[in-house]
C-alpha cells in the first residue's frame, strides 16, 4: 500500500536541500542512504514488486534464529512504522552521515554503514538469546518486534564522538560527547518506553567494537577496498560516454595551437615549433611563443622582416603581439 506524504516529509526534503546545497562537496552515500529510507517507507507503486511489506520485515529474535529468516536481519533496519518515526532518524542521519563521510571518504563511510548495520543486529540478536538461555528471560527482548534505522545511528553517534572533549546537549542535558550516545539511550527509554531498548544497545556496543577493531588492525579495510573498486567499475561506463562525447579542445593561442606532435611539420600553413610545440603561421621563421628559429633551437634569428619591409626586432614584435590580442 502507498503511503501519503504527511507534513514532516517535505520539511525534511526542504532541509536536506538546504543543507546539501551549503556543501562544496555533496557526500553521495548519505543521500543515498536518505532515498533508499524514505523510499521504503512511501513504498511507491513501481516498487511493489520489490519491497517485502513490513510485517515480513520486523526483526524478530525468535523468527529470525528458528527460521533463518536472514530478511528481517538486514531489511528491518531500513522500515519505518511512521512518518514521525521516519523524519527523526533521518534528521539524525542527515547531520551524522554529513560529518562523518566528510571525513572518512564514500568508501569508507560505507564500509562503515555496513558494518555498523551487521554488528548493531548480529549483537542485539544475540542480547536476547543470551537473555534466555541464561536468565529464561524471553519477553519482551526474545520476542519483541522492532524496525528503523536508529541502532546504526547509536553506532554511528559513538564513532563521531569517540575522540571529541566537548560537550554535547542531549534532550535539553549537557554531557560529554562521548557519552552521548549512553546518556540518550537512558532518557529515551525513561520517556518512550515501547522503543527497542536491546535495538538502540546494540548500537552503541557494535560502534564501540567498530572502534575497537579499528584501533587494533592497520592494515586496510578489505570491505573498503571492495567498495572503491566496485564503485569505479561502474562510473567506468559514464567516464567512457563523457569521454566520446566531450569536445576535444585545444588550447589556442595567436595564430596556432600548442600540441605534443613532431616538431617542424607544417600543417595548414602552420609550422610547429620544436621547442614549445607552438604552432606559428609559415609567414614566420621564428616561433612567437619562445623566439626558437624555424630550422634549429634557440634564438638564431634575432630580427624579422615585416610586410612593409621595415626591420622589426622579436621584442617588438612580442609587444604587437600583445597589443593584438588585448
Amino acid at each position: 500500500m502507498e503511503r501519503r506524504v504527511g507534513r514532516l516529509l517535505p520539511l525534511l526534503a526542504v532541509h536536506t536541500v538546504v543543507e546539501y546545497c551549503r556543501l562544496p562537496w555533496k557526500p553521495p552515500v548519505t543521500a543515498g542512504l536518505l532515498a533508499a529510507n524514505t523510499l521504503i517507507y512511501l513504498r511507491p507503486s513501481f516498487l511493489h514488486h520489490i519491497l517485502p511489506p513490513i510485517r515480513e520485515v520486523w526483526f524478530n529474535p525468535y523468527l529470525i534464529l528458528k527460521h533463518k529468516e536472514l530478511k528481517r536481519f538486514f531489511l528491518s533496519a531500513f522500515y519505518h512504522v511512521g512518518e514521525s518515526h521516519l523524519v527523526y532518524n533521518m534528521m539524525s542521519l542527515l547531520w551524522k552521515g554529513i560529518q562523518l563521510e566528510t571525513s572518512m571518504g564514500s568508501a569508507e563511510f560505507a564500509s562503515m554503514v555496513a558494518a555498523l548495520l551487521t554488528m548493531s543486529q548480529g549483537i542485539t540478536l544475540l542480547i536476547a538469546k543470551s537473555l534466555l538461555l541464561f536468565f529464561d528471560y524471553e519477553k519482551p527482548f526474545y520476542s519483541e518486534y522492532a524496525v528503523g534505522f536508529s541502532g546504526v545511528l547509536f553506532a554511528m553517534k559513538v564513532v563521531l564522538n569517540s575522540q571529541s572533549e566537548n560537550y554535547a546537549y542531549v534532550h535539553g542535558l549537557v554531557v560529554p560527547a562521548r557519552y552521548a550516545a549512553w546518556a540518550e539511550l537512558i532518557l529515551i527509554q525513561m520517556f518512550c518506553t515501547w522503543v527497542s531498548f536491546l535495538g538502540h544497545l546494540g548500537g552503541i556496543l557494535a560502534g564501540l567494537l567498530y572502534l575497537k577493531l579499528k584501533g587494533s588492525y592497520s592494515g586496510p579495510d578489505p570491505l573498503t577496498s571492495i567498495i572503491r573498486n566496485f564503485a569505479g567499475i561502474l562510473s567506468w561506463p559514464l567516464k567512457l560516454m563523457r569521454s566520446l562525447f566531450r569536445p576535444r579542445r585545444q588550447r589556442i593561442s595567436g595564430r596556432g595551437t600548442v600540441g605534443a606532435s613532431q616538431g617542424g611539420r607544417t600543417v595548414s600553413g602552420v609550422w610547429r615549433c620544436q621547442a614549445c610545440t607552438f604552432d606559428n603561421s609559415v609567414w614566420l621563421s621564428v616561433c612567437e611563443m619562445c623566439g626558437t628559429s624555424r630550422g634549429g633551437s634557440g634564438f638564431s634569428s634575432r630580427q624579422l622582416q615585416h610586410q612593409d619591409g621595415d626591420d622589426l626586432t622579436l621584442a617588438e614584435i612580442r609587444r604587437r603581439r600583445i597589443e593584438r590580442f588585448g
